[in-house]
């Protein structure tokens, strides 16, 4: 069923948000554009794809069809089809959701679309906790609508150079992540991530490989690496320190010496930055984590060092 805005949006785009969500009709205006909004579904790749080739995002139709397969959301078009926007949620547990792939076509952005989408994907989680990342283009909108910003998740990518293994730490060893970890990678994801996102965490399972390490016969982190956009992501990335996290992430970058290889981390490290920056991987863009409800990343234990992705967490 298509769903829709109260108003025409032009002008006015910046307009509270709470204005912009009530759907009433079959469509709404942006600007000269008369727009519907459907489901997202596996149809939708094609457009969704051209709208992150709009907005210079890496995505990868591999990278899309993985999104769509473990979220729900909207999709905007016009008339003759173009897509204008989309925004999606990917639940975890009943009360917990992350907030991604909020896309506005550059020609539309300011003029209401992206405030739209949002609002539509927010009214189907009520009383429930929320997690974004915002771009610079999105921080004041989600601002708007309740978000709190937390800290910055730092995007690190580049081309790989071989790195030679960081030291184990005293207690601690590492090894390549067997099918049965797989109980121990889900428990210590859930605790690092604040809530359990069993199902995507399966998928993320399904396309990696990964690594972990051990203390006294226990696992006590995990890193993936798997295929996205340009070459390959690392993450998520569970564990307790930055050298650990170090012990964890150089045997997957080496697996990619000399590929392009990304890592997106929201720990404030001098030490985990200067280890990526030296294999080749600097800092090539922030965005800022922002949450609304409770805030459920824990502050002691394993933490997450490197996200699946900005709309994954």
């Amino acid at each position: 069923m298509c769903v829709s805005m109260v108003k025409q949006v032009g002008e006015s785009g910046n307009d509270a948000l709470s204005e912009a969500g009530t759907p009433t009709e079959d469509s709404f205006r942006v600007d000269k554009f008369m727009a519907t909004a459907h489901r997202i579904s596996p149809a939708d790749r094609t457009l969704l794809h051209e709208l992150t080739v709009g907005v210079f995002w890496p995505h990868r139709w591999r990278d899309l069809d993985a999104f769509i397969s473990l979220g729900e959301g909207y999709l905007a078009v016009d008339e003759i089809g173009r897509a204008m926007g989309s925004a999606m949620c990917f639940r975890a547990e009943p009360d917990f959701a992350m907030l991604g792939m909020m896309v506005t076509a550059p020609r539309l952005q300011t003029m209401g679309t992206g405030r739209w989408l949002l609002r539509r994907v927010m009214d189907e989680l009520p009383n429930m906790d929320m997690r974004l990342s915002a771009t610079r283009q999105g921080y004041r909108l989600y601002k708007e609508a309740g978000f709190v910003p937390l800290t910055t998740i730092w995007q690190h990518q580049g081309t790989t150079r071989r790195v030679q293994l960081p030291d184990a730490v005293p207690g601690v060893t590492a090894r390549v992540m067997q099918p049965e970890d797989t109980a121990a990678v889900t428990a210590l994801d859930t605790y690092a991530y604040g809530a359990a996102r069993d199902r995507t965490l399966t998928e993320m399972l399904r396309l990696s490989d990964g690594m972990v390490v051990e203390r006294d016969g226990t696992i006590c982190g995990f890193a993936l690496r798997r295929r996205f956009g340009r070459g390959w992501v690392v993450g998520p990335v569970v564990a307790e320190t930055d050298d650990i996290a170090m012990m964890l992430t150089a045997p997957l970058i080496n697996l990619s010496e000399g590929e392009f290889v990304r890592l997106d981390t929201p720990v404030k490290s001098e030490k985990f930055n200067v280890f990526l920056s030296a294999i080749g991987m600097g800092v090539y863009d922030t965005v800022t984590e922002m949450y609304l409800g409770h805030q459920r990343r824990p502050l002691d234990g394993p933490h997450i060092f490197g996200l699946a992705a900005h709309s994954l967490g």
